[in-house]
């Protein structure tokens, strides 16, 4: 038996365990999320937001690391839930420009809950999320500095 063999079990897989892990976070925030009408992708675009608006929507993308065909149908759904407003820009009507709606900044009261929402479920205090989420930092493609 070749002693290599180990490395390719599927246990021992960093991807795999990325992969399982990223799910398992997403099913955790769900039942969290659905009270205020978002998806976890939905999420991650109304944090970006509540942070800056409105923003073009490929520079929302690539805060978001995605693709800005993948996003464009999530701000869209976001515009029929009545959270955002996409229009071309003034200076550029290459650029899509997505903003808030007074609904939609008023929803960021209320998400404020889910963080803590989110530690009581995986019984962890913010210092501990923190210390995990840095350690995933040399996986998430960006670098600091």
């Amino acid at each position: 038996m070749d002693p290599r063999d180990d490395l390719l079990k599927l246990e021992n897989q960093l991807c795999f365990a990325l992969v399982t892990a990223a799910r398992n976070v997403v099913s955790i925030y769900r039942p969290v999320l659905e009270p205020l009408g978002l998806t976890h992708p939905q999420y991650l675009v109304m944090l970006a937001l509540w942070e800056h608006a409105p923003r073009a929507l490929g520079e929302l993308a690539d805060e978001l690391a995605m693709e800005p065909a993948t996003l464009s149908p999530i701000v869209k759904r976001l515009e029929g839930q009545g959270l955002v407003t996409r229009a071309r820009s003034a200076a550029d009507e290459r650029v899509l420009e997505i903003a808030l709606t007074t609904e939609g900044a008023e929803l960021r009261t209320v998400a404020l809950a889910v963080p803590e929402q989110i530690m009581a479920r995986v019984a962890m205090d913010a210092t501990e999320l923190a210390a995990l989420r840095d350690g995933l930092a040399p996986f998430s493609g960006r670098r600091s500095g």
